[in-house]
């Protein structure tokens, strides 16, 4: 549990590390302040693949003719082997996810240069569903809005999940029997 102490007080009315100007905007600055971000990720990737191998050998040899030499049972012997190969593959997969949506997010750290750690977590419950909300990365002062918003794009070394737990999500998830054939089983 962490543990929070006052600041000292330095016998005056002004506190220099608790200031800010009269006239300037509430953009988030310090540890504590809060930051919205809205979330517009999009993503989309494609991969397709197509092989084709084909291979034939062919071979063939005869003996006709042995004068003059022991074995002459092998003359007129054949030797011919014919072998083919060829395999056949196609592979595509797609994968497209938006997800949208406002989150605020608290500043956790100020870096040396002036950039902001931030981190956030929303839990939303309905009925026996679970869904779970964390963003987290670096934020860049001069990218916060005046009405203290960012977009999610601006986020550096940004973390941004979106996990659910309940009945629903369960029953979305392979069995670790069918788990357990799908790894073992060669075909």
């Amino acid at each position: 549990m962490p543990r929070y102490e006052a600041a000292l007080a330095n016998g005056s009315i002004y506190q220099a590390a608790s200031s800010r100007p009269l006239f300037e905007d509430r953009r988030a600055r310090y540890v504590g302040d809060t930051i919205t971000v809205t979330i517009t990720e999009s993503t989309s990737a494609s991969t397709k693949s197509n092989d084709k191998l084909d291979k034939s050998n062919t071979s063939s040899a005869s003996i006709t003719g042995l004068n003059g030499l022991l074995g002459k049972s092998l003359v007129g012997l054949n030797y011919e082997t014919n072998s083919a190969n060829a395999f056949s593959g196609k592979g595509e997969a797609a994968n497209n996810n938006i997800f949208t949506g406002n989150m605020t997010v608290t500043v956790i750290d100020v870096y040396a240069n002036g950039n902001l750690l931030v981190s956030g977590e929303k839990q939303l419950a309905i009925g026996h569903e679970q869904e779970y909300v964390r963003i987290s990365g670096v934020v860049n002062p001069s990218f916060v809005s005046a009405a203290n918003t960012i977009a999610s794009s601006n986020i550096a070394d940004a973390r941004i999940e979106y996990k659910s737990s309940g009945q629903i999500s369960d029953g979305l998830v392979m069995g670790w029997l069918a788990r357990f054939f799908l790894n073992v089983m060669p075909f």
